[in-house]
């Protein structure tokens, strides 16, 4: 198991909203006045990846729409399945109870692993979980530029040998309106319910 993985502390920034959104989880629901907790942060912005078909793929082109961004790699032996398992768990049961409103929100997987994970191998990681998750991938560069933009730690840990080795990696599911604004984390580390009702709470 990836330790490091699951014990790296997200960027300071993120460790302050997450106070927010356990009071969130366990007060009263949040009413439309309600500021959201990643409001005014600096997280999100322009990238350029690739999409399971080889395509070009910008930030810009999600506008419109909510988006759910998680940061992993496909050869992940247990932190990035679980988390996104949550995660889509949560979407489709937020899907089932408002189909109208899940239409409106995306979510995305973003490899930190170009050297090993293809547009091929991301497509097919994303399709195992559901056909809405839409797999990105890129040159280390482009990766790397998107990270940043959200502020999501990664690097290369230890090799077990034949190209086996782990990424150590921040576990962070960002809600994001439709101009790209920071919403709130997903509480992936809790239930798929608790990751739908966070989704009722701030999809409109």
């Amino acid at each position: 198991m990836n330790r490091r993985a699951m014990k790296k502390p997200l960027f300071p920034m993120l460790s302050l909203a997450l106070p927010a959104l356990l009071l969130a989880g366990c007060g009263e629901s949040a009413t439309p006045t309600e500021p959201a907790p990643l409001a005014g942060a600096a997280i999100g912005g322009p990238f350029t990846l690739e999409n399971s078909e080889g395509e070009t793929v910008r930030w810009a082109d999600f506008d419109g729409k909510y988006r759910i961004v998680y940061f992993g790699y496909t050869y992940c032996p247990d932190a990035c399945p679980l988390d996104v398992s949550r995660m889509i768990k949560g979407y489709n049961q937020f899907k089932e109870a408002e189909p109208e409103l899940a239409a409106k929100v995306q979510p995305i997987f973003i490899s930190i692993d170009p050297e090993r994970d293809t547009p091929e191998k991301v497509g097919q990681f994303a399709n195992a979980f559901s056909p809405d998750l839409v797999g990105l991938t890129g040159t280390p560069e482009q990766v790397d530029e998107a990270a940043k933009a959200f502020k999501a730690y990664y690097g290369r840990g230890e090799d077990g040998g034949n190209n086996s080795y782990l990424m150590d990696h921040s576990r962070a599911a960002y809600l994001m309106g439709p101009q790209g604004d920071p919403i709130a984390l997903l509480p992936i580390d809790s239930t798929p319910e608790a990751v739908a009702a966070e989704l009722e709470q701030w999809v409109s």
